[in-house]
């Protein structure tokens, strides 16, 4: 696992779960992160699971003190039919909820509750508060990939360096326990 925050959205991604890496792709495509993943195994789940926690824990290292970031953030990402909403705070507090509706018990062959699993995974392990929503959709795939690239998003503005700051830390209690 390698990790830039502030990258050009080059990524190299190969976990062995075709729908999966193309998921990361999406995230680090539209929150401009540099990420070079390798993972391997026979269970999808601890695959999915690994690569969570290990992205996460390479978000959180990343953010540092988090000083002069904008820290919240969201994105509001269509995708044909689908319409995906991403809101989140990168206060230290790892939380997640996740609202995504899913017809089909898997996308691909990848399992759709792998979803929430990762998203969850993620934001505890990176001290982030995330909240996914499918606000619209009929398509699983759609729906899904409109989340990733969302969050993708919502990355990128969070962590953007807002100069009015002057290199604070954007809290009142001006500390952000990582």
């Amino acid at each position: 696992m390698e990790l830039n925050i502030d990258g050009s959205a080059q990524f190299t991604i190969t976990t062995g779960i075709r729908m999966f890496d193309h998921l990361l792709a999406q995230l680090a495509q539209h929150g401009v992160l540099d990420i070079k993943i390798s993972a391997t195994g026979n269970d999808q789940h601890h695959i999915v699971e690994d690569v969570a926690i290990a992205l996460g824990k390479a978000f959180n290292q990343a953010l540092g003190e988090r000083r002069g970031i904008v820290r919240m953030a969201q994105a509001i990402v269509p995708m044909d039919d689908a319409l995906s909403l991403v809101a989140l705070d990168l206060g230290g507090r790892g939380y997640a909820v996740v609202e995504a509706p899913f017809t089909e018990t898997a996308i691909s062959e990848f399992s759709v509750d792998l979803i929430r699993h990762f998203l969850t995974s993620f934001a505890l392990d990176a001290r982030l508060n995330l909240h996914a929503k499918v606000l619209d959709g009929i398509n699983d795939h759609h729906k899904v990939e409109a989340i990733f690239k969302a969050l993708g998003r919502a990355i990128d503005i969070a962590t953007r360096i807002d100069e009015r700051l002057s290199g604070k830390v954007p809290s009142t209690k001006e500390i952000i326990e990582g």
